[in-house]
C-alpha cells in the first residue's frame, strides 16, 4: 500500500491517473510531505489483453510507482519500505539533496533491508520533471519495473489545457508474459545493455489517448528504461521543447524533429493538438529507423476546444542554479573505453585494463573499471569551485552520463558551443563524440558519475566525484 499523509499543497498522482490527466488530491496548505512509499511484488499487464499479465516489482502495487507533485520550494519526508526479499534504495534523479539523502545503497546510505525502512528528508529548491528509482542492483530493480515519477510545480507556470506525465519504460517478455531473466548479462553489458521486446506508457503498450483539436499539451516524458534510447516523432504535430532533465530552455523545435532521449533523461514539451477534428496521430520512436515502432495515439475528438493553437508564452522561469565560472574552472579530461566495436586504450595502462577484462569488467573510465564505492574518487574539488568535464566517448556505444547531486551545463560538443548551454544532469553521448560540460561543486559529499545504461554501469563504467571543504 502506498500511503499519503496529507501536508502536501498538490499531494499526488497515480501512475495510471496520470496518463489521463485525472484532477490532483485536494490537501492543506503545509509545505512539507509526509509519504510512505512500499517496495513490493505485483502484477501487470503490460501486454494487450488477453495476453497474461507480468509479475513486476512495483512501488505501492502501481505500476510506474505514485506520482508525486509538489511546489517549488516544499520539503519532501518519505519513509520508504522494503517489502521485497532483498535490500534495496531510493535514488531521487535529478534533484539536488543532501548526501544523505542520495540513495546510493553502500556510499551515501545502508541499504534498505527486507522489511526494513529509511526516512529521505530534503527540501526541493528546483522547480521541474524528475524521478525516483533504486540505486542498488539497479539493472535488475529498475528492470523489473521500480520506478516513479516527481513533479515540482514552478510558482508561475506556463498556460496549458492540460499537463500529462509519459513514464517510457521498456521489458524483456516471454512468450508466457514474464520478464526474461539475466539482467547483467555479459553480452548486453558489452553492447548496447538490455533493450526490451515490449515498451510502455504509464505501464500500458501503445495506449490511445484523447485529445480535443487544438488542445495545448504540456507532456513531462521521462525515460525509465534501463538501456533504451527514444527518439520520438509526432507525425504532423510540431512538438516544442521548454525543459531538459527538468531545468528550463529556450523554447525551440527538437533537432531532425524528434525529441531523443537516453536513459535517466527527461523532455518538457509543449504540444498543440491540431491534427484536426476526427484524426489519429501515432507518437512514434525512430531511434532505431529499422525497428520504428508506435508508443501511443494521440485520437482528436470532433469538437475543437479553440479555432485555432492559443499564442500563450512557452517560456519557464530559470531554476536558482549556481553558475559555473568557466574563467576560474578547473579542468578534467575523462575518457570511456570498453565494450565492444570501442577503441582499446593504449600503452602502459592496456595490461591493467585488460586484467580487468578479465575479472568481468568492460566498461572503463580513464582506463579503470568501477569495482565498488571504495574506489579512489576520479576528481576532487573544493566545495564553490567549478569544474569542466571534457569527456571523450571512445566506444562504439551511445552512454547517457549522469552526474549526482549537482546540475551541469553541457558547453560543447566535438569542439562547437552548444546552441542552448543547456542544464543538465545526464548528458547523451554519441559514439566517437566529446562533450564538455561544467558545474559549480557547491553540494559536498562523495557523488557517482556513471553511465545510465545499467548493464554499462554495472560492468565498471562509473566513478566518484568527491567534493570538500578546502582542508
Amino acid at each position: 500500500m502506498t500511503h499519503l499523509t496529507g501536508l502536501s499543497r498538490r499531494g499526488f498522482l497515480s501512475g495510471a491517473a496520470a496518463l489521463g490527466g485525472a484532477a490532483l488530491l485536494p490537501s492543506a496548505a503545509s509545505t512539507e510531505t509526509r509519504l510512505e512509499l512500499t517496495a513490493m511484488r505485483a502484477q501487470a499487464q503490460l501486454l494487450a489483453p488477453p495476453r497474461p499479465a507480468t509479475p513486476v516489482w512495483s512501488y505501492g502495487g502501481a505500476l510506474p510507482g505514485p506520482e508525486f507533485r509538489f511546489r517549488q520550494g516544499d520539503r519532501l519526508s518519505l519513509r520508504a519500505r522494503n517489502h521485497l526479499d532483498r535490500p534495496t534504495s531510493i535514488h531521487w534523479h535529478g534533484l539536488r539533496v543532501p548526501n544523505a539523502m542520495d540513495g546510493v545503497a553502500h556510499l551515501t546510505q545502508p541499504p534498505i533491508p527486507p522489511g526494513g525502512d529509511f526516512l529521505y528528508t530534503f527540501d526541493l529548491p528546483d522547480a521541474g520533471t524528475y524521478w525516483y528509482h533504486p540505486h542498488m542492483g539497479g539493472a535488475e530493480q529498475l528492470g523489473r519495473g521500480l520506478a516513479g515519477a516527481l513533479v515540482v510545480e514552478e510558482e508561475t507556470p506556463i498556460r496549458v489545457d492540460r499537463e500529462l506525465v509519459w513514464m517510457l519504460q521498456d521489458w524483456r517478455l516471454g512468450p508466457d508474459g514474464a520478464l526474461v531473466p539475466g539482467f547483467d548479462g555479459m553480452h548486453d553489458a558489452m553492447h548496447g545493455g538490455r533493450i526490451g521486446n515490449h515498451v510502455t506508457l504509464n505501464g500500458r503498450p501503445a495506449p490511445r489517448i484523447a485529445v480535443a483539436p487544438n488542445e495545448r499539451l504540456r507532456l513531462r516524458i521521462v525515460n525509465a528504461a534501463t538501456a533504451r534510447i527514444f527518439a520520438l516523432d509526432f507525425g504532423a504535430l510540431a512538438p516544442v521543447v521548454v525543459a531538459l532533465d527538468g531545468q528550463p530552455v529556450a523554447p525551440h523545435a527538437p533537432e531532425g524533429g524528434a525529441v531523443l532521449i537516453g536513459p535517466g533523461m527527461r523532455a518538457d514539451i509543449v504540444l498543440d493538438a491540431s491534427g484536426g477534428a476526427g484524426t489519429e496521430t501515432p507518437v512514434r520512436d525512430l531511434f532505431r529507423p529499422d525497428g520504428a515502432y508506435e508508443v501511443a495515439t494521440l485520437t482528436h475528438g470532433d469538437t475543437p476546444l479553440r479555432a485555432r493553437a492559443p499564442g500563450w508564452d512557452m517560456a519557464l522561469p530559470p531554476n536558482p542554479l549556481p553558475e559555473p565560472d568557466l574563467a576560474a574552472a578547473t579542468r578534467h579530461e575523462v575518457v570511456f573505453h570498453g565494450g565492444m566495436m570501442g577503441q582499446m586504450m593504449m600503452g602502459a595502462d592496456a595490461p591493467a585494463m585488460i586484467e580487468q577484462m578479465r575479472q568481468g569488467r568492460g566498461w572503463f573510465v580513464n582506463g579503470r573499471a568501477a569495482q565498488g564505492h571504495d574506489d579512489p574518487p576520479l576528481i576532487e574539488a573544493e566545495r564553490g569551485s567549478t569544474q569542466l568535464i571534457a569527456m571523450e566517448n571512445r566506444t562504439g556505444w551511445w552512454h547517457p552520463i549522469h552526474l549526482h547531486g549537482h546540475i551541469f551545463r553541457v558547453i560543447s560538443r566535438d569542439g562547437r558551443p552548444t546552441k542552448h548551454r543547456e542544464w543538465r544532469d545526464t548528458v547523451l553521448m554519441a559514439p566517437e563524440e566529446r562533450v564538455e560540460i561544467a558545474f559549480r561543486a557547491d553540494n559536498p559529499g562523495d557523488w557517482m558519475l556513471h553511465c545510465h545504461v545499467l548493464a554499462h554501469q554495472a560492468a565498471g563504467m562509473a566513478a566518484l566525484i568527491r567534493v570538500a571543504d578546502a582542508a
